[in-house]
């Protein structure tokens, strides 16, 4: 089913001992990442930073439905760790991801001739657009953009996260969200 299974240690990871899952794995550096971002508010908090507003991106999105009081910790915790495990387990090795030096706008048109196989991901800011998609469209983008002087760079995975792969991940999580309560928040 759905429930997580852990059989490792964070510890672990953090001190790399022999053994320990990657970093790299998806399933091991989301929920790290989720739980550097909320222990990290709780610290800020502690010291009397409050926030007025959190926004977040992927499990960054959790981590601020968790700082602002939307989700309890324990749902959060739970969508983070089982979400990753799906998209490890489904969507590994079916696509990528690539960085571009470039506005949204630029992006979507640089990626015209790969429509449907590779689509805006996210936008990291005014010149930095993540792109996601079928591997091989990708590794033809990455061409074009050697050629063309753009300094593209490919993200480590082997999957298009923030794309229409993520689709086929739909029901499962609709499911496992199932029971997840949301709250009014505070912030």
């Amino acid at each position: 089913g759905l429930e997580p299974h852990i059989d490792w240690v964070p510890e672990d990871v953090l001190r790399e001992r022999e053994g320990a899952p990657s970093l790299g794995r998806v399933d091991v550096v989301q929920p790290m990442l989720w739980a550097v971002m909320v222990s990290l508010a709780e610290v800020w908090r502690a010291h009397g930073v409050r926030p007025v507003a959190v926004v977040g991106h992927s499990q960054g999105e959790l981590a601020a439905a968790v700082v602002a009081g939307v989700l309890s910790l324990e749902d959060a915790a739970r969508i983070v760790a089982l979400r990753s495990q799906l998209i490890g387990r489904v969507l590994a090795g079916r696509g990528g991801m690539v960085s571009l030096p470039l506005a949204v706008e630029a992006a979507s048109e640089l990626i015209g001739p790969w429509s449907g196989r590779v689509s805006v991901a996210t936008v990291n800011g005014p010149r930095s657009t993540v792109v996601a998609g079928e591997a091989v469209a990708l590794d033809e983008l990455m061409a074009v953009c050697e050629r063309d002087g753009v300094r593209a760079r490919r993200v480590p995975v082997d999957y298009g996260s923030h794309s229409p792969q993520v689709e086929l991940l739909r029901d499962a999580l609709l499911e496992l969200a199932a029971s997840v309560v949301p709250r009014s928040g505070d912030v």
